[in-house]
């Protein structure tokens, strides 16, 4: 990342995206010769989202516009990232750039919410709307599943969504070619695009392939693939509706960046590995 510039990581503590002083905040923490603003914050709890409205709507619908329009400002590059819950999920095939919105639940609506503020400024910002999230750091769908392997035998898994998980290191990784891109070429192609790992799958399918590689790794567990049974439908206990289809197509985004992106279980390998591999030095 050096050939990429300096780089300032701005935190909660220093960055509150639901502050009402952010414009303000901004021009005292943004660094001289700004180059670009990679905004990775939001609100993300899905189910609070339906109680706590304001504060998601500060994050996720509000705050997005901000940042772009002082990156407007400052001649800088904007990266926004969003979510496939803006769309309604009854598409039959992956869900195309140019598709009707249609949000289930608040949180989806705030997100979409976000997008038409960045796309209705003047800057140079490119939106990379993902699915199904997960990394190493944070509490997330991977490390509940493996967590849970240690202790019980078995699991139901709903069967009927299907999606393509998606890595924070693949995030990480075409953000930076394409900071990369406007650093070589002086500015990178504005526009939404989906960015996600190639195939698909359920969170059933996904829930036995992560304990199938944690047991092939010497993990030790005491639930196997077949512990993992499949339900119909998601766990209606939830506040928030979920999209049966949050499938993309990255088309666009392999196109217009010249990129082949991997299979999701590339990813999905790479993280179980580290998991024992951190395991291995507590």
């Amino acid at each position: 990342m050096a050939h990429l510039g300096e780089l300032t990581v701005l935190g909660r503590d220093q960055l509150d995206l639901t502050a009402p002083d952010l414009e303000g905040r901004l021009e005292k923490l943004a660094p001289v010769g700004l180059g670009a603003i990679v905004n990775a914050a939001a609100y993300t709890k899905v189910d609070l989202a339906e109680t706590e409205r304001e504060p998601a709507s500060l994050a996720n619908a509000l705050a997005p516009g901000i940042l772009a329009t002082f990156a407007e400002k400052r001649g800088a590059l904007f990266i926004h990232y969003s979510s496939d819950y803006v769309y309604p999920g009854d598409k039959e095939s992956p869900y195309e750039e140019n598709d009707p919105t249609g949000p289930l639940n608040w949180y989806g609506e705030t997100k979409l919410a976000g997008d038409r503020a960045v796309m209705a400024t003047d800057a140079q910002w490119v939106i990379l709307r993902t699915s199904w999230v997960y990394g190493l750091g944070g509490n997330n769908f991977p490390h509940t599943i493996l967590r849970a392997a240690e202790y019980t035998l078995r699991l139901d898994m709903d069967q009927s969504q299907r999606g393509s998980p998606t890595s924070t290191e693949l995030l990480a990784a075409v953000t930076a070619h394409i900071l990369g891109g406007a650093v070589s070429y002086g500015k990178a192609p504005k526009g939404l695009f989906h960015l996600c790992p190639r195939g698909d799958c359920t969170w059933l399918e996904f829930s036995r392939f992560l304990v199938g590689e944690a047991l092939a790794l010497g993990m030790r567990l005491t639930l196997t693939p077949d512990g993992i049974k499949g339900r119909e439908g998601p766990d209606r206990s939830r506040a928030a509706t979920r999209p049966l289809n949050s499938r993309l197509s990255v088309r666009s985004i392999e196109e217009s960046f010249g990129i082949t992106l991997p299979h999701w279980k590339h990813h999905a390998r790479r993280f179980v590995r580290a998991c024992r591999d951190l395991k291995k030095t507590l």
